[in-house]
C-alpha cells in the first residue's frame, strides 16, 4: 500500500508517544514519573462536571451546529470582551475539538502549497505539521535561550518573504513557559500587521501567567494588529478539560468562516455535551482557575530551584504555562554503559530507562540542547523526579 506523502512527510506526536510508553511501562507495574503530558492533574471543576451530567440527563445528545452552539460561542465572545476589550461577532467565532484542531483549521484554510508560516522555536510540537499537512512550508526561526526564547521584532522582520502567509506565536509558551510582555509582542505583532502576514495567536495557557505578571492579548494591541489576528484558546488547560476536546477561536470573519467550512466536512460539531459543559466554565466562578494558578506557581519555584542547582543545568524562569525547558547539554557526550548520550532523544530514553522517569526531549519542539518537564503534577512527584533526576545525571561518566 502506498500512503499520502503527506503522511509520511510528518510524525506522530511525540508527546503521546512518550506517555503511551510511560503507561506501558505503568502496566508492567512499574511506578513512572511522568513529566511528560501538559496535563493538569486537578480535576474538571465540580459546577463544570455537572453542566455535563445535566445535558446527558436532558437528552442533550444530538447535532449542534457545526461550528458550534450559538451559545457558547457567544460566551466567548463575552470572554473576550469582558477580558481584553475585544470585539467580536458570534460569526467571528467558531468551537472545535480542542486548541490543535484550531491550528490545523487555520492552515487548511489559509496556506496553499508553497506559502509560508513562521514558525519561532522553540515551538509546540504540532505547529509545523499544521504547515506541512496544508502544503506550505514551515520557517523555523529560533529563539535563544539568552532572550527567554522569545522571538525579536528584528528575527520576525527578516524571516518574513513574499510567501509568508502567516505565523505562529505563542505566549505563555509551551514548552519554555516564556511570556511575551506587552512591549514585546507589540513590536513582532506590528512587524506582521505591516506586511500584511496573519498571526495565528496560541493562548492556550492565559490563565496561568506567575510573578504579577500581567497577561496580555495579542489582538488587542491595535486595531491594525486585530485585523490580522486569530486568537486561539480553549477549555483545556485552564478547567483542567483536556478530554472534553472544546477549543474556541476568533478572528477576521471570512476566515472563520473557511474554517467552518472544513469543520463542516470533517468533525462536524463539538461534543454537544462538552458544548454545555465549557458553557459553565466560561461562565461560572473563576476563583479556582485562579487558585490553581497559585499552585503551579508553587510548583514552578520548586521545581526551578532544583534544576538550577544541578552543575551544569541552566534553565530560564518559567513566568507561565507549567513547563520548565531546562538545557541539560553540558551532559551530552557523557555515556550511561555502552549508550551516548548524543541528544535530548537519547537523555529522555536514558532518564525513563534508568529512573523510570518520563520528559520530552527538546528535538520535538526544535531545541536539541533541552527536555521538557510538565510540572502539572503534585509536589511529591516532582521530588521525587529531581531526586531521580540528580541521580541519573550523576552516575553518567
Amino acid at each position: 500500500m502506498e500512503l499520502a506523502e503527506r503522511v509520511t512527510s510528518i510524525q506522530p506526536s511525540p508527546t503521546l508517544a512518550v506517555n503511551a510508553k510511560a503507561n506501558a511501562l505503568r502496566a508492567q507495574g512499574i511506578e513512572v514519573l511522568n513529566f511528560g503530558v501538559g496535563q493538569p492533574d486537578f480535576g474538571t471543576p465540580e459546577h463544570v462536571c455537572a453542566e455535563g451530567i445535566k445535558a446527558i440527563e436532558e437528552g442533550f445528545t444530538r447535532y449542534t451546529p457545526a461550528d458550534g452552539m450559538p451559545e457558547l460561542k457567544q460566551a466567548v465572545a463575552n470572554k473576550f470582551k469582558a477580558d481584553f476589550g475585544l470585539e467580536y461577532s458570534i460569526d467571528q467565532v467558531i468551537i472545535n475539538v480542542g486548541g490543535k484542531h484550531s491550528g490545523y483549521l487555520l492552515c487548511q484554510a489559509l496556506v496553499n502549497p508553497g506559502d509560508e508560516v513562521i514558525v519561532p522555536a522553540p515551538y509546540w510540537v504540532s505547529y509545523p505539521s499544521m504547515v506541512i499537512l496544508a502544503g506550505g512550508t514551515p520557517v523555523i526561526v529560533a529563539a535563544t535561550q539568552e532572550n527567554d526564547f522569545k522571538l525579536t521584532a528584528d528575527q520576525v522582520k527578516d524571516a518574513i518573504t513574499s510567501k509568508t502567509k502567516a505565523m505562529f506565536l505563542n505566549s505563555p509558551s509551551n514548552p519554555t513557559g516564556s511570556v511575551y510582555s506587552e512591549d514585546e509582542l507589540r513590536a513582532v505583532a506590528e512587524v506582521c500587521a505591516e506586511a500584511g502576514v496573519m498571526i495565528f495567536s496560541d493562548e492556550m495557557y492565559e490563565a496561568i501567567v506567575f510573578d504579577g505578571l500581567k497577561f496580555t492579548a495579542t489582538a488587542s494591541l491595535s486595531p491594525q494588529i486585530f485585523e490580522h489576528t486569530v486568537t486561539m484558546n480553549g477549555a483545556s488547560k485552564a478547567y483542567s478539560m483536556t478530554g472534553w476536546r472544546i477549543g474556541y477561536m476568533a478572528g477576521p470573519q471570512e476566515l472563520i468562516k473557511a474554517c467552518a467550512k472544513i469543520q463542516s466536512q470533517s468533525t462536524s460539531n463539538p461534543c454537544s455535551i462538552a458544548q454545555r459543559a465549557a458553557i459553565a466554565a466560561l461562565q461560572g466562578p473563576q476563583d479556582e482557575v485562579v487558585r490553581r494558578c497559585g499552585e503551579f506557581a508553587k510548583r514552578r519555584d520548586y521545581i526551578l530551584e532544583r534544576l538550577l542547582a544541578i552543575a551544569g543545568v541552566s534553565c530560564p524562569r518559567p513566568t507561565g504555562a507549567f513547563y520548565a525547558f531546562p538545557n541539560v547539554s553540558a551532559y551530552y557526550g557523557k555515556k550511561a554503559g555502552d549508550q551516548v548520550i548524543d541528544g535530548s532523544v537519547a537523555m529522555s530514553d536514558y532518564l525513563l530507562d534508568s529512573v523510570h522517569m518520563a520528559t520530552v526531549p527538546g528535538a520535538a519542539f526544535g531545541e536539541d540542547r533541552c527536555i521538557r518537564f510538565s510540572f502539572a503534577t503534585d509536589m511529591d512527584t516532582i521530588a521525587k523526579g529531581m531526586d531521580a533526576l540528580e541521580k541519573a545525571l550523576a552516575a553518567l561518566d
